[in-house]
């Protein structure tokens, strides 16, 4: 076979590991001639059929010369990417360039044992990728009227077909630009690929405990225990090759000795044995890996770390781990606990993700303790494959889910965080909590790097995307003790009722200053020494089912303050007869027990009586019928506790209901020509190495965009600067290149309003005597602005939290007060208005005192071109305009720096490939 020449170097990062549609995993590659014995082997398999499709005719073999065509490419005009699990090819799709044009054909071939398994659309979305890479703007493809297969994977694709009839074949066409709607497919893809898998996971049909153990207090003992005692509906195989019995049952010496397929391997051998267990695994067709062993620190530890994972995604398996907790679902159907947890928690509707093992413990724990009903838990420990997005993809469907916690220590891919949770949150609250030192240092396993965002970004994306932050995980539980038992309230209407007259009172002004609507304050008699706890049961329930009844309350809170019980129990009793009137309504009902010294009494938890409400939790995407599957009553040991959690819930129904906003795009974006540029412009650039923009490149760039920087030349003699004021027409303005001193007419590093060559030539003079002290900085020469309000806009890409887009009002108060706002593209216009509204000093651009309002729309249409580009071109690290100047009547870029990156460690989000952590 003839060697392969190559017009450009292996392009190592168009690799990729690949979820298909059941939830396997599979690796992605481009191809390379020692690939020329599987495709043969593929073809071979093939049926008649299916090879008349790919080549219009019947052939049995393939011959060594389109063995070498199909194997040996230059990765320019001539791209193929294979699909493989373990050694096995499973699919083959290819472009070859049409001439000297920006057109090319495009090719797929899928082995008929994996046809229907998604592998089509995920090489068209790779192909497509490459495409742009290479300048390639559309693909054609010919395919026979009866190969309806191929024609609907064209069809469904998201891409603008068009379709002739020409000599017998069907002739499809389309632009491979990666537009709203082919987006939107393939996230819809995505999420069903990626939901699949975590599903695979949690509701496994066989377990093999790897490490399993007769030694009590060991981690193998724990685990086969835990899943037996947890009342686990399938087979559970103990894996020890040492032992004769396990947990009551026959050990096995290895896998080769169980005699069923495994669904879920639960792996816990010392750190040394891990690589031949993960390895034996894949040789035996195990679906998935629960590693609870740890010990992957340090570099050598995340080397290995990152080869178990890509051996296990390479034979089709997700791997949650190292170093978890482990995984738990409450279905009865499953009744999975493969965790540290001894107990099952009670079966409810609410999915709980975290990290590191100890916080998994902690929420396992919490949980039970405050009785809160979970559906699913997965902790996944060190976070190597399966992480946050996986988890909330599979979350987001679950249907015994209502609603969502996260501990999170790092967001795992950042740009997929913020999509997923927007969308998630619109059907069921999520709330989360995450590691106070998340993007200042990098958790245990992790290879994520620091954050360079700005402070504040993270809660401002976080409250952007519908999620309700707390600021500890004992604080998430709080509002999961509603969410677990009660609906959200419907609005901010608030009735307190108590036996304390001064507790009610101080309950209503915190509720009032945290933004509640206070419409009733019921005083009542509760459990004194002349009133038996039964008529003040009697009191309180009629109170709330009179309140209720009302229809003009959203929520109860109902205080008890119970400092005279005689009786051990009385809290109790009263609780759950508030329970009972709380179980079955829409209003939300909370409860607050203080000054309770009763043994059996916990204050703060959920009481119940252990109902639970028929039938399925959500019966389509509509967020107001997903409901809480448990029955009960949150109680709180604080009055100040419940005001907080309702707080939070009432703002997020207000995210829930406003406008959703409309999508921005623009039909003036030359996406592939600024792609083509950044690739250009990077090309010798390595690793994370930022590459500074020239004042041409800058403009060149943002011109692909719609965005004019108002021109400016540097110079070094008085006749330059003549020349260009001659070129831009007077009046004309003075800066020193200096990112401080150009901004400050007190220093001197600026002039305005120049209007003579005279007036110019002694201002030059000027400013060079005045910046002398600064280190004589470079002067330039601007054409006049319109005279306007000064703003700052900043865009980064950031390892912790993707993308992010910042403005502010020039001036001290942007960087001493730190009046910025922060947001996360894309943005709709809702997003748009939020951004130029949020800063204390914004008041400035709607007309403040005499001040006339400025361009506001032209604001806006900037920002979302900057917002655009950022979502497109993960490339642009860094983006600053400082100035920019909004008039009443324009809007104008003074000052533009752009700082790029390699395209090879680019995160964006135009093929489907999972994170390699």
């Amino acid at each position: 076979m003839a060697e392969q020449i190559t017009k450009r170097p292996y392009p190592a990062h168009w690799e990729a590991d690949v979820l298909l549609r059941d939830g396997a995993t599979a690796r992605l590659r481009p191809v390379s001639p020692d690939d020329a014995e599987a495709l043969q082997k593929m073809h071979e398999g093939q049926s008649q059929d299916s090879i008349y499709f790919r080549y219009f005719t019947y052939k049995s073999q393939l011959s060594a010369k389109e063995l070498e065509r199909f194997t040996v490419v230059d990765y320019v005009d001539r791209v193929a990417f294979v699909i493989l699990l373990g050694d096995e090819l499973l699919g083959i799709g290819r472009y070859d360039r049409l001439s000297e044009s920006t057109e090319a054909e495009v090719a797929f071939n899928i082995a008929d044992a994996h046809q229907g398994r998604g592998l089509g659309s995920i090489l068209m979305e790779h192909l497509a990728a490459a495409a742009r890479e290479n300048g390639i703007r559309s693909f054609v493809a010919e395919v026979l009227p009866e190969n309806r297969k191929m024609l609907t994977v064209f069809q469904a694709a998201g891409f603008d077909i068009k379709r002739s009839f020409e000599d017998g074949v069907v002739v499809v066409e389309f632009p491979v630009d990666p537009t709203a709607r082919v987006r939107a497919v393939m996230e819809s893809r995505e999420h069903r690929a990626e939901a699949q898998s975590v599903a695979e996971l949690l509701r496994p049909e066989s377990i093999a405990v790897i490490g399993a153990s007769r030694q009590w207090g060991s981690i193998g003992f724990a685990l086969i225990e835990n899943i037996i005692e947890g009342g686990y509906t399938g087979p559970v195989y103990g894996i020890n090759k040492d032992a004769f019995e396990v947990a009551g049952m026959i050990s096995r010496a290895s896998l080769a000795q169980v005699p069923q397929h495994i669904d879920l391997a639960v792996i816990a051998v010392p750190y040394d044995q891990i690589r031949s267990v993960v390895q034996d695994c894949a040789a035996h067709g195990v679906k998935g890996l629960l590693i609870v062993t740890d010990g992957f620190d340090g570099e050598e530890g995340l080397a290995e770390q990152r080869r178990l994972v890509r051996v296990a995604r390479a034979h089709g398996m997700r791997v949650i781990g190292p170093a978890s907790a482990g995984i738990i679902n409450t279905d009865p159907q499953i009744s999975l606990n493969a965790s540290v947890s001894p107990a099952l928690p009670q079966h409810g509707s609410i999915g709980l993700f975290s990290q590191s093992a100890p916080i998994g413990a902690m929420l396992f724990t919490a949980a039970t303790q405050r009785g809160i009903g979970i559906s699913s838990m997965i902790n996944a420990g060190n976070r190597a494959d399966v992480s946050g997005n996986d988890a909330m993809q599979y979350l987001e469907d679950d249907r015994s889910t209502s609603a969502v916690g996260l501990y999170l220590e790092s967001f795992g891919n950042p740009r997929k965080f913020s999509r997923i949770v927007r969308r998630l949150a619109r059907k069921k609250p999520v709330v989360v909590s995450r590691s106070h030192g998340m993007g200042r240092r990098i958790p245990p396993g992790h290879a994520t790097r620091t954050t360079e965002a700005p402070h504040g970004t993270v809660p401002s994306m976080l409250r952007q995307a519908g999620a309700i932050e707390t600021d500890s995980y004992t604080a998430m539980m709080d509002i999961l003790q509603v969410l677990a038992c009660q609906p959200v309230p419907a609005g901010p209407r608030l009735t307190v009722i108590g036996n304390a007259p001064a507790l009610n009172r101080l309950t209503v002004e915190n509720a009032r200053t945290a933004g509640l609507e206070v419409v009733g304050v019921q005083d009542i008699r509760m459990l004194d020494a002349e009133h038996p706890v039964e008529e003040t049961i009697q009191a309180v329930t009629q109170t709330i089912e009179t309140v209720v009844q009302s229809g003009q309350t959203d929520a109860i809170i109902a205080l008890v303050q119970s400092g005279m019980y005689q009786q051990e129990g009385d809290a109790v009793k009263v609780a759950q007869a508030i329970n009972e009137v709380a179980g079955d309504t829409d209003v939300t009902i909370l409860a607050s027990f203080t000054s309770v010294l009763e043994k059996n009494f916990r204050p703060t938890s959920v009481i119940s009586n252990g109902k639970l409400r028929q039938g399925p939790v959500d019966e389509g995407d509509d967020a107001e019928r997903v409901k809480p599957k448990q029955f009960g009553l949150p109680i709180y040991a604080s009055a100040e506790q419940a005001v907080h959690v309702l707080s939070e819930l009432v703002q997020y129904r207000a995210w829930r209901e406003a406008e959703r906003g409309i999508a921005i795009e623009y039909e003036d974006i030359d996406r592939y020509k600024a792609e083509e540029l950044v690739n250009e412009w990077t090309q010798d650039a390595t690793g994370t190495e930022l590459v500074k923009l020239s004042r041409a490149q800058t403009d060149e760039l943002l011109e692909c965009y719609g965005i004019n920087v108002l021109p400016s030349r540097r110079f070094q003699t008085i006749e330059e600067a003549l020349d260009y004021a001659d070129e831009f027409g007077y009046p004309v303005a003075l800066k020193a290149d200096n990112t401080i001193l150009r901004h400050r007419l007190d220093l001197g590093g600026v002039r305005l309003n120049i209007e003579t060559p005279e007036g110019l030539r002694a201002n030059i003079e000027s400013m060079r005597e005045v910046l002398a002290p600064y280190g004589s900085p470079s002067i330039e020469v601007q054409t006049m602005a319109p005279a306007g309000q000064g703003c700052i806009v900043a865009a980064v890409e950031d390892p912790l939290v993707g993308p992010v887009i910042s403005f502010g009002i020039s001036g001290d108060a942007v960087e001493l007060l730190d009046d910025w706002v922060h947001v996360v593209p894309p943005l709709s216009d809702q997003d748009l208005e939020r951004l130029i509204r949020t800063p204390r000093a914004s008041a400035k651009l709607f007309g403040y005192g005499d001040i006339p309002a400025v361009d506001v729309e032209g604001i806006k249409d900037l920002l979302a071109r900057v917002s655009q580009l950022k979502d497109d071109l993960p490339q642009v690290a860094r983006i600053r305009f400082n100035p920019l100047l909004a008039a009443s009547e324009a809007t104008t870029v003074l000052k533009a720096e752009i700082y790029i990156a390699n395209a090879a460690v680019r995160t964006d989000s135009a093929r489907r490939a999972l994170l390699n952590h």
